[in-house]
């Protein structure tokens, strides 16, 4: 299912009807659903309720975020990866005043498939003057993969968010790129007034090669980041976040070069940043570039560091 309980994508409807072998869609560990809410309380931001069944799993919080108010949450799995019939289910919901960064702690890996397909459903809520960093490591699409991601996130009055993603398409390190069948993600911002922007990148490469002009070129990662904040002013964070990017992009014609810019969204919602590079670490840094800038602006303090080890 997409976001606020929609039939799947059209590009997906052929898949849904595909039995799974073994166990089913809906059965226990094909449906994982994680809840975090945070409120803020004395002291800062605290964890106040978390949910998480198979293949999620929270192990607690993080207190090393350079903001002094801030809580943070690594979400570990204990499986391989993204299965064929996944379905994952993530709400994240903070309180008036709190400030959270929800992460993963490794990769996604979205396995090969042959019945049905993989998805995620994410809901971010953030209430009044309240912050929420919500950037997790990249996803990478194994060969014959069929993903769907629907990413939503509800902003009160004053609130802010960060949401970012990074999609790598294949092992390139064993030479699997472009292999996967079908991935969509879908990304959705609302206000207290209604929706303020919607953005969705499909690529199916037996359809249509990404690796064309106007799409990806020559590069193989691609990475977003959406900077999500109404009372900001958007033509202002645009260019600094514009110039933060390309400060990180590196050289032009070195393994490590990403070709980066930022853009306003439209309703005066933020800020869009879209990153292309041969290597996920490269276009991360970006991002994380850009991220760092934008957190200096929103909340006065820096991104945190990228390593988690």
């Amino acid at each position: 299912m997409a976001a606020d309980g929609e039939a799947p994508h059209p590009t997906f409807e052929g898949y849904a009807a595909e039995a799974v072998p073994g166990a089913a869609v809906g059965a226990p560990g094909k449906d994982g659903v994680l809840e975090l809410t945070f409120a803020s309380a004395a002291g800062g931001t605290r964890l106040v309720h978390d949910y998480a069944t198979v293949p999620f799993h929270v192990s607690g919080t993080l207190g090393h975020d350079p903001h002094p108010d801030a809580e943070t949450v690594f979400v570990q799995s204990p499986t391989g990866g993204v299965a064929q019939g996944d379905r994952r289910d993530v709400t994240v919901d903070l309180k008036e005043g709190a400030v959270a960064h929800v992460s993963t702690q490794s990769s996604t890996k979205v396995q090969r498939m042959e019945h049905n397909y993989a998805s995620a459903d994410v809901r971010l809520s953030v209430g009044p003057d309240a912050h929420l960093d919500y950037v997790p490591e990249p996803t990478i699409l194994h060969a014959d993969a069929r993903y769907a991601q629907s990413l939503t996130v509800d902003l009160k009055p004053g609130a802010s968010a960060v949401v970012a993603d990074v999609v790598v398409p294949g092992r390139l390190a064993r030479g699997e790129r472009f292999d996967f069948e079908r991935y969509l993600a879908r990304t959705r911002g609302k206000g207290p007034e209604g929706l303020l922007f919607e953005d969705a990148t499909v690529l199916a490469p037996g359809e249509s090669d990404p690796r064309t002009p106007g799409v990806l070129g020559e590069h193989a990662v691609y990475g977003t980041a959406f900077v999500i904040a109404p009372a900001a002013d958007a033509a202002e964070l645009s260019d600094a976040l514009h110039e933060a990017v390309v400060e990180a992009g590196g050289d032009a014609g070195s393994d490590d070069a990403v070709r980066a810019g930022a853009t306003a969204l439209p309703n005066g919602a933020g800020v869009a940043v879209r990153a292309l590079g041969d290597r996920a670490e490269s276009v991360t840094a970006a991002l994380h570039a850009a991220w760092d800038r934008a957190r200096r602006r929103l909340v006065d303090a820096p991104a945190p560091a990228g390593r988690k080890y």
